[in-house]
């Protein structure tokens, strides 16, 4: 994501978060301070991606960027072993690197934009994360098909968050940019919910209406019946049986036929054959 220059500063700097390092996930939340310094870092010219950290000079420190499906970090200095040997107080070594680490494998956490959001209590919350200077408004479309637009909040730079009151049980879809999130208010299935006690009431008089049973499992010695195929019978259940009626509900769409052999080659065949009957019989 950057080319060097050729040239090696060996000047005494202390390390700085550049503008998009405050807001990046890599770096956002590192304890910012006076970091001990370092001593050497190699020039170079960012090409891609985001300059993370910088010198004094704010020549580009820590480079990150994705690639295909892919990400690369470059760390434009060799002196970071000084933070974790505390060097005039160190720095944030280990909380940079495993950051580092774990966005350079894709960790869903540290995604640079991302939208989240939770439905609790009567609220939906949103929580937005981006790189962007201005965050894109956002929009809920609640079950009934209600939009609802709330009104981003800045935490800091590069976070913001938003609320608002619902009362509708169901599926809420929230989309801000490019960004979508999902969230369910109330149980994931309301009306199964009402009553989860196991009863035939509900589907006794259907299976009456049209000739079937209704049959537990589980209860004292009951086994599950025998399955049975039928022609055209009414009574589809019996004490340890219940019947499937064949239908017949099926529609031809194609039909094709292949000959076994060519035609020319089944005449070659049989003639042999003939004049063969016809010596035998001839003598």
């Amino acid at each position: 994501p950057a080319v060097p220059t050729g040239q090696v500063d060996t000047e005494l700097f202390r390390p700085a978060l550049s503008t998009e390092g405050e807001r990046h996930t890599v770096t956002s939340t590192l304890k910012t301070g006076d970091w001990g310094r370092w001593h050497r870092s190699i020039q170079a010219v960012p090409r891609a991606g985001q300059v993370l950290m910088v010198n004094e000079n704010e020549d580009p420190l820590l480079v990150v960027d994705r690639v295909g499906d892919g990400r690369v970090g470059l760390l434009l200095s060799d002196n970071i072993w000084l933070w974790a040997r505390g060097y005039e107080g160190g720095g944030p070594f280990a909380e940079l690197i495993r950051r580092l680490v774990h966005w350079l494998m894709k960790e869903p956490e540290l995604e640079e934009d991302r939208l989240s959001l939770i439905t609790e209590q009567g609220q939906a919350r949103l929580a937005l994360r981006t790189l962007e200077d201005r965050p894109a408004p956002v929009e809920i479309l609640s079950p009934e098909g209600r939009r609802l637009q709330p009104i981003w909040q800045t935490i800091r730079p590069g976070e913001y968050n938003a609320e608002i009151s619902i009362d509708e049980l169901g599926l809420y879809r929230a989309r801000a940019g490019d960004l979508e999130a999902i969230a369910i208010y109330g149980p994931e299935n309301p009306i199964e919910y009402m009553d989860v006690t196991s009863t035939e009431a509900v589907l006794r008089p259907i299976s009456e209406a049209t000739g079937g049973g209704v049959f537990s499992f589980g209860t004292g010695s009951q086994e599950i019946p025998n399955l049975r195929l039928l022609q055209s019978q009414n009574r589809l259940f019996g004490e340890d049986w219940f019947g499937l009626k064949d239908r017949a509900a099926y529609t031809v769409t194609n039909t094709q036929t292949t000959p076994l052999i060519p035609a020319i080659l089944g005449v070659l065949l049989l003639l042999p054959c003939l004049l063969l009957g016809w010596y035998r019989e001839g003598r």
